[in-house]
């Protein structure tokens, strides 16, 4: 028979894993100087998945999961939550451009449109601004899925046109897509630390960047006053007239020594009523003079450093929702460590913000029920 845990004892299973995980260079004592305590973000509800920067698209019934890995793993579910099923990878093998780590791409961004899936992806190093995005194509989604590997938009640091402004100052990761409701352009969003964030016009077949040789391209977000430019994973979505340009600040991932407290990933936001800004945050401070309203970050002593984020719209009466991923500080702060997360959102004031609680995120729905409940209640089926 199993025996479900006592609301006290939830509490000690909760708090005992910080204590058994704290890194050797940090003592007990250190721990509030690390991880952020705070109760008043929400915790996430689990996706139940290792995940580095994840990718969801909702398809016919099903979760899409796409994330960085060997090839680009690919997964599904009926449920945000899980169980999740491999169908297989995007890449059959290398990719066919020509840099640096080309078995493992990072960051994927997968969209539908003109009745193809289009996934862009990132081969870099950490550290490295020799950099390029790729794209793969396919008709379909599913174990039996036939991808297209399209090669290089952008490269930098070397490659083809990697000497054109933009790409000679910028770095060509974190790829990610916006269609502007009034054109119809379609546009790329990209870039890393090396002059931070940038977007640029598509070709009409989402292909290639439009005009490559003299792209017209605008900058989102910069840091003008501080030497490391910590900004990366952009993502951008839309509601009720304004179109919102998200972003991941802060330290990543490879935490062999901690930074300053508050100095780790964290998920900030700006809004515009145009699709090519300029971006401000809610206290009017443009993402171009290093402003950026946080949304979410570590919490409650257990989530650390969330990023890699992106946004799924509503659907039906239902809320938008962000993804990213997270690491517990429960279990380790390994890039292979790091785990889906998920938060519905509401937006008060036009300005998106986290909330507490689960509810329906698939076709069947699911008890709605606190995400800090949720999260004990799966931190003691881990460790019974």
């Amino acid at each position: 028979m199993m025996h479900f845990p006592t609301y006290a004892s939830l509490s000690l299973l909760l708090i005992s894993p910080l204590i058994s995980a704290t890194p050797a260079s940090q003592s007990i004592s250190q721990l509030s100087q690390v991880y952020d305590t705070t109760d008043r973000l929400p915790l996430p509800n689990q996706g139940n998945i290792v995940a580095h920067d994840p990718n969801i698209l909702f398809w016919e019934d099903y979760y899409y999961l796409f994330k960085g890995g060997v090839h680009i793993p690919i997964n599904r579910a009926k449920n945000l939550s899980g169980p999740w099923e491999s169908v297989g990878t995007v890449l059959d093998g290398p990719s066919i451009i020509d840099t640096q780590n080309r078995t493992r791409p990072w960051a994927p961004t997968t969209i539908y449109a003109n009745g193809t899936f289009y996934c862009y992806y990132t081969l870099s190093e950490h550290g490295s601004r020799t950099s390029a995005i790729g794209v793969a194509t396919t008709t379909s989604l599913g174990t039996s899925s036939t991808w297209v590997d399209h090669g290089a938009l952008i490269h930098t640091g070397k490659g083809n046109r990697s000497e054109i402004w933009p790409f000679n100052i910028t770095n060509a990761i974190d790829a990610s897509f916006i269609t502007d409701n009034v054109t119809g352009q379609s546009y790329l969003n990209w870039g890393s630390f090396w002059h931070d964030i940038w977007q640029v016009p598509l070709s009409d077949d989402l292909l290639s960047i439009k005009n490559p040789e003299a792209p017209d391209a605008v900058q989102l977000t910069f840091i003008p006053d501080q030497k490391k430019k910590p900004e990366e994973g952009s993502w951008m979505s839309f509601h009720e007239g304004y179109y919102y340009a998200w972003f991941s600040h802060g330290k990543c991932c490879k935490f062999k020594t901690f930074p300053a407290r508050g100095e780790e990933y964290e998920i900030r936001v700006g809004r515009s009523e145009n699709v090519r800004g300029s971006f401000v945050d809610k206290d009017g401070t443009k993402l171009l003079d290093g402003g950026g309203t946080i949304v979410y970050a570590s919490n409650h002593g257990v989530v650390y450093a969330p990023g890699g984020l992106g946004v799924l719209p509503a659907s039906g009466n239902g809320s938008d929702i962000l993804y990213y991923h997270y690491l517990n500080t429960s279990i380790g702060f390994a890039d292979e460590d790091a785990h889906l997360g998920w938060n519905y959102l509401n937006y008060e004031d036009g300005w998106p913000v986290v909330v507490d609680g689960v509810g329906t995120t698939s076709a069947g729905s699911i008890l709605a029920i606190p995400s800090w409940l949720a999260f004990i209640t799966a931190m003691c089926m881990f460790h019974l």
